[in-house]
């Protein structure tokens, strides 16, 4: 029975690695066992960093409204409060963008909150 190579499967898996690890510095690019080993720490820390990415986000958004809470004379926790009794639901997200591109609206969303407070 004759001996059966295994080259085209072999290739094609090697061609999928190293695809993938086009960019990679040296030899991370070229060799196929250092390729796989530098894929398999990417693909760890990207799996790690899509979690990670929307607590960085989030933390963006908070320190955005808390800066423009505090030129309107609150802080973002008493702001934050103030919308839940005012019963408004806007996620951190729009309050962010508000914040940002539209600071007569954030205003008077403080205004309300400020109204909802005494």
């Amino acid at each position: 029975m004759p001996r059966i190579a295994h080259s085209v499967a072999k290739r094609k898996r090697h061609k999928k690695i190293l695809k993938a690890a086009k960019g990679f510095w040296g030899d991370r690019s070229k060799q196929f066992q250092q390729a796989r080993r530098a894929l398999m720490h990417a693909m760890v820390y990207a799996y790690r960093d899509r979690k990670n990415r929307k607590r960085e986000f989030r933390a963006l958004w908070i320190a955005r409204i808390n800066a423009a809470c505090r030129k309107e004379g609150l802080t973002y926790s008493k702001f934050m409060s103030g919308l839940k009794k005012a019963k408004i639901e806007i996620d951190r997200k729009m309050l962010s963008n508000l914040a940002i591109n539209d600071v007569k609206a954030f205003e008077k969303l403080a205004e309300l909150v400020k109204g909802k407070k005494s």
